[in-house]
């Protein structure tokens, strides 16, 4: 089961704490830090890729990840097309889209993305989200595209194995993984 770990958007306000609660076991880690300068965000880009062995994204800003020398990309569901990113993209950069339905899943998996980021399975624990959540039966569909599924949207220690039971290749989460590894 892939474990993929989206961060919170509070390094600006704490760096070290924010960096501390990356070192938790996760295969992936999603940086989503949109109060950081370009240039911040670069630099801890770099500096989360020294202290991890996980696969690091960046989160919809290709240059940053690019420059930095992330292993990947996760992109919005609005966001152009996967095969616009690949052709600037190294081999094995890795590509995630976030999906909010089951048609979106299959449009990521046409386009070539590596991973379908599908949310929200059950009401999200992190944020408010004003979207009916779409529940283990959207990844049984999803699973369906021949592309990985990463369920997303209220996980919790409880229901991921059943996640990964309707067919999630492994399941992400800003508090699933950050509030474990607060200190």
């Amino acid at each position: 089961m892939i474990r993929y770990l989206i961060t919170d958007g509070s390094a600006v306000a704490d760096e070290h704490a924010w960096l501390e609660r990356l070192t938790v076991a996760v295969d992936m880690i999603q940086i989503r830090e949109p109060g950081l300068s370009i240039r911040r965000l670069t630099e801890i880009v770099r500096e989360v890729l020294r202290r991890t062995t996980a696969r690091v994204l960046v989160n919809d800003r290709a240059d940053v990840a690019l420059a930095a020398g992330a292993h990947g990309l996760h992109l919005k569901a609005d966001s152009p097309a996967v095969n616009e990113f690949r052709r600037t993209a190294p081999a094995g950069f890795i590509i995630t889209v976030a999906c909010h339905s089951t048609a979106q899943v299959r449009q990521a998996a046409e386009e070539g993305a590596d991973y379908a980021l599908l949310a929200p399975i059950f009401p999200p624990r992190s944020k408010v989200d004003s979207r009916t959540p779409l529940g283990l039966s959207a990844i049984e569909h999803g699973a369906g595209f021949g592309i990985p599924v990463i369920a997303l949207g209220g996980i919790t220690e409880e229901n991921a194995a059943l996640c990964v039971r309707a067919g999630a290749a492994g399941v992400a989460g800003i508090s699933l993984f950050q509030r474990a590894g607060k200190r």
